[in-house]
């Protein structure tokens, strides 16, 4: 199936009938087409993320994903047809178990990390930020490749409270890891 129509309004259900070439993301039913392919420099900030990460959670209960992988939002208690929220985060953290399936992610993961594109900035910033808090995404970072910084949302009484933003020279602490700090000299390499 071609891409569909950007005027209407989808369900999970129908995003399972598209054609798994295409990468797209459904926020509040409305189409978000996730092409062109990331950059060179977005891919390696986001590979020396997820080995950060992945290391880091090797002897623990979290598990982190990366993109493409399907995290549906807002979904508890839904059927596919109900659902109208599906996101492919770069960097999902998910301790719940219970919330995994063979098809992703159903509920709000722990923690996601977006790494920014030219194409992506207003939809990372603005939209999926406030789809994220509504959710109830405890941690929600905004990495910038390009000006090597993280911007860090945590999410205090149903809403997000900005913690700074962090440049490459920083060591950033992980809130939902106590124990667990980045080196971003490490990150943006």
């Amino acid at each position: 199936m071609t891409i569909p129509s950007e005027n209407q309004k989808y369900s999970y259900a129908d995003y399972l009938t598209w054609d798994e070439g295409e990468r797209l993301e459904l926020i509040d039913g409305e189409i978000f087409n996730m092409s062109p392919a990331p950059s060179r420099r977005h891919q390696q900030v986001l590979r020396e993320l997820s080995t950060a990460f992945s290391v880091f959670l090797r002897e623990r209960e979290c598990e982190v994903f990366f993109a493409p992988f399907d995290v549906r939002l807002l979904a508890d208690n839904k059927q596919d047809d109900d659902i109208n929220n599906v996101v492919q985060p770069d960097l999902s953290i998910v301790c719940d178990k219970e919330k995994l399936d063979d098809k992703g992610c159903k509920g709000a993961p722990d923690m996601i990390i977006e790494v920014l594109s030219p194409s992506s900035v207003k939809l990372d910033r603005w939209k999926k930020y406030q789809l994220y808090e509504k959710a109830g995404v405890n941690e929600y970072w905004l990495v910038d490749p390009v000006n090597h910084s993280v911007e860090i949302h945590l999410l205090n009484d149903a809403q997000y409270k900005f913690q700074g933003v962090f440049i490459k020279d920083d060591t950033v602490s992980v809130n939902l890891f106590p124990d667990f700090a980045l080196d971003l000299n490490q990150i943006f390499v």
